[in-house]
């Protein structure tokens, strides 16, 4: 038996004895599970390296330079803010960082067709006549409200906001769904999603063009990454694995201006002109708040009403910062690649590329000029004269027929004065000269004002000049009295001759 063993085994194939070639066998076969066994350890290993500390390269470039700058009153002077400069840290950026916001308007009505006026926001209006003007107010809301990103991990939590894993929000999206596509466009798409704490978020996965994605993203996230407003979308996380580039924000679940205007939101009523103004002035305080309280500034660059965000209160938060620009001190402007959306683009930017605050401005006069009338910027389908909504209100305004240019779907017309006051505030906003147009704090005070919307600056200046008229007309006044007194002529002619 042991002999027929032998004899097999010592049997020659392919070269080999037998014997040989199972020796060869198995160890090929030990080799390759100690090899899978160690690929599968070093693989563990690595993953629960990368969850207990984010790599640095995945770190997006987030700037530094961004302050938060407290308004704490108006320079009689100039109108310019005296501010001091407090540089945000980890600790501060966690918390919400608007030490005096721009207001809180927000109304407890649950129909927009009953909303009232919140007699406890902010004012930005004048006091008076000793040149000072009241500061931010702070919310009446408090300002310890849970957090959104409360019960995730904590490892995650950076900074100001929170590093997602593409698996987190690959399960929050339901491995981005088609059925969960609110919105696309030649940025990317973007998805709602539910974290797994239950939180509602809208997930926007950046396209992949190569650079393209990288910049959009340092973008977005140097515009509005460590700034809290009420009336600014917040951004709560990102995340950077492989080419993926997506940006976390919350989510804002009423549609936005453009849907309540002309489109889906429509078939649920139509916005009142107390709802209108509400929004209108929430965006007003936001774009304050970019262009006036943080440093650098913020050029957001594509205002107009479907980036207009409404949540259920009816209060208006500002979205969709892909085209933002940071304006640094000192820099009155910046020369860019003309972008935004056709209608709504200033004229000097359009025709020359130099962007500045002011090219905002006139993005907010054509919404406000939408919000008013509900009208598009620019409708192909009406006669020669109606196609451009700013030309036509112009036009409207001088024939004096101002009441014909509202909305025929709002129900309760405003006022003669609420009227007169929105359409002298957008006018202002969308004049061709940027250096006539207001900034946007006194945009603000001119919404909220009851009187005739100038700002206090062109008051002052009316009334340098009507009392350097007045003086010049007593001093003519004066010198008519002289001639005409006879006693006064004489001694006038006997001083002549001596």
């Amino acid at each position: 038996m042991a002999s027929d063993l032998n004899k097999s085994l010592s049997k020659t194939y392919i070269g080999m004895q037998l014997w040989v070639l199972i020796v060869i066998c198995l160890a090929v076969v030990f080799v390759v599970i100690l090899g899978v066994s160690l690929w599968l350890t070093f693989r563990k290993k690595k993953s629960r390296r990368a969850n207990d500390m984010l790599p640095v390269s995945r770190f997006p470039v987030v700037s530094e330079e961004i302050k938060e700058i407290r308004v704490d009153q108006v320079s009689s002077s100039n109108g310019g803010f005296s501010v001091h400069n407090e540089k945000f840290n980890d600790r501060e950026s966690e918390k919400v960082l608007i030490p005096q916001e721009n207001g809180d308007d927000s109304v407890q009505s649950g129909s927009f067709n009953n909303l009232e006026k919140d007699v406890v926001g902010s004012q930005l209006g004048e006091e008076g006549g000793n040149g000072k003007v009241s500061t931010f107010r702070p919310s009446s809301h408090p300002l310890t409200a849970p957090s959104p990103l409360s019960g995730l991990p904590e490892f995650s939590h950076l900074g100001w906001g929170h590093w997602f894993t593409l698996r987190d929000l690959q399960s929050a999206t339901n491995r981005f769904s088609k059925d969960n596509i609110i919105g696309d466009g030649g940025y990317g798409v973007v998805y709602r999603g539910q974290l797994m704490n239950g939180t509602a978020v809208a997930v926007k996965k950046l396209l992949n063009n190569p650079g393209q994605a990288d910049k959009d993203f340092r973008v977005e996230v140097e515009a509005i990454g460590h700034v809290r407003h009420k009336n600014l979308v917040r951004l709560l996380g990102y995340c950077i694995e492989g080419t993926q580039r997506i940006l976390v924000y919350e989510y804002v679940n009423n549609g936005n201006l453009e849907q309540w205007l002309r489109g889906d939101m429509c078939d649920r009523g139509y916005l009142t002109w107390e709802a209108r103004m509400k929004i209108l002035l929430g965006t007003a305080k936001a774009l304050a708040y970019l262009h006036e309280a943080i440093e650098p500034k913020v050029v957001h660059r594509d205002i107009k009403s479907s980036n207009i965000l409404i949540d259920e209160n009816f209060d208006a938060k500002i979205s969709d910062f892909g085209l933002a620009k940071l304006l640094g001190a000192g820099k009155s402007h910046i020369t860019t690649r003309v972008m935004g959306t056709f209608g709504y683009v200033a004229p000097e930017y359009a025709n020359s590329g130099l962007l500045n605050e002011k090219s905002d401005v006139y993005s907010f006069g054509v919404v406000l000029l939408e919000a008013i009338t509900g009208r598009y910027p620019v409708d192909y389908g009406r006669p020669q004269s109606e196609v451009n909504l700013v030309e036509w209100l112009k036009m409207m305004v001088q024939l004096r027929r101002s009441e014909d240019v509202v909305d025929p779907n709002i129900e309760t017309r405003p006022s003669t004065s609420a009227l007169k006051r929105a359409l002298l505030t957008a006018l202002r906003c969308v004049d061709p000269d940027s250096d006539k147009r207001p900034k946007m704090s006194q945009v603000v005070r001119m919404l909220e004002s009851e009187e005739y919307p100038i700002p206090r600056e062109d008051r002052r200046r009316r009334r340098n000049q009507a009392g350097a008229s007045e003086a010049e007309s007593q001093r003519e006044s004066s010198d008519t009295d002289k001639n005409e007194n006879p006693e006064s002529r004489l001694k006038t002619r006997r001083n002549q001759q001596s």
